[in-house]
């Protein structure tokens, strides 16, 4: 990690709170929080962000029923303005399928930290008001992520190995 970043990270001051709900390796509170940090900006001061890493069942039952699809998802992102009482604190979270990241990475043929990066970059823009549902709004989206990943030491994930 750059100095930068590392100044960054810790300037922003976002506060990560990580449930594991499935074995296996995912990323430390640290780098999922220096990640988040550097993709929300200032956005993440003072903040806190949920991020629960779930198996296939559980993906699969919350993207069917927050989004219609009836299969399990990377990751989702809520905002924490969805919620009954929203906590001013609170940026949001995110719920990943380590499962899912894990084949994609390996059918992708990146390194699966780079992977988790990405997606913990693409759900954190999500929570700050970033979307691909339009063309114009993807390849923006896209632009910041890559630029988001770089400053943090990681390649272009849109770019094949």
């Amino acid at each position: 990690m750059s100095s930068a970043a590392r100044r960054a990270s810790r300037a922003r001051g976002l506060e990560v709170e990580l449930r594991r709900r499935v074995r296996g390796w995912s990323p430390t509170r640290r780098d999922l929080a220096r990640w988040a940090s550097v993709a929300a900006g200032r956005a993440a001061r003072g903040r806190e962000l949920g991020v629960c890493v779930v198996g296939a069942a559980e993906s699969a039952r919350l993207n069917a029923r927050f989004r219609g699809r009836d299969r399990p998802t990377n990751v989702l992102s809520f905002a924490s303005g969805e919620a009954p009482h929203p906590d001013r604190r609170a940026l949001g979270e995110l719920v990943i399928c380590a499962g899912v990241l894990r084949a994609e990475a390996r059918a992708q043929d990146k390194p699966l930290k780079a992977h988790w990066a990405h997606l913990v970059v693409h759900g954190t823009l999500h929570l700050i008001g970033y979307d691909h549902a339009r063309e114009k709004d993807a390849r923006r989206m896209e632009r910041r992520e890559i630029a988001v990943l770089r400053r943090l030491g990681f390649a272009n994930p849109y770019r094949s190995s």
